[in-house]
């Protein structure tokens, strides 16, 4: 997945809030993509339809192809049964996407991530997880 080579290139350049960005990406598109490949977990739970221009979506459909990050989450433990390591890494990629955003934090009001040196460790092991469940997927088909 090339938003895992960007961040891992911007941790060697030292830009960590960017990499930090990117690997919250490649997560969230790693979660579309199981979304997807379980979309009968995420029927019950979104009905309805979605609005898009002219065309309805059912809901369900529109939030795997999308994953708005407000409902990363929730969709994570929906497909946990399916995907173990889910929600630890739903969790971990969200807490990158705030320290993105917000920076470094020692007091942990903005972000819960209280230094660069931190970051740098979280971004490296969300991309060393994500490859591998990315892998085992491969193989898998």
């Amino acid at each position: 997945m090339r938003e895992l080579d960007v961040a891992e290139v911007f941790l060697k350049e030292g830009l960590i809030r960017n990499a930090a960005g990117k690997a919250f990406q490649a997560w969230k598109s790693a979660m579309s993509y199981l979304a997807l490949n379980n979309l009968e977990l995420l029927r019950g739970k979104y009905t309805g339809y979605k609005r898009v221009g002219r065309y309805s979506i059912p809901l369900h459909e529109w939030i795997a192809v999308v994953m708005p990050t407000s409902r990363m989450m929730e969709v994570s433990t929906l497909i946990a049964n399916k995907v173990p390591e889910v929600v630890e890494l739903t969790t971990l990629a969200l807490q990158l996407h705030e320290y993105q955003y917000n920076g470094p934090d020692p007091e942990g009001i903005r972000s819960k991530v209280p230094n660069d040196e931190t970051a740098e460790r979280l971004v490296e092991a969300l991309i060393a997880r994500v490859r591998s469940i990315l892998g085992s997927l491969d193989a898998q088909r």
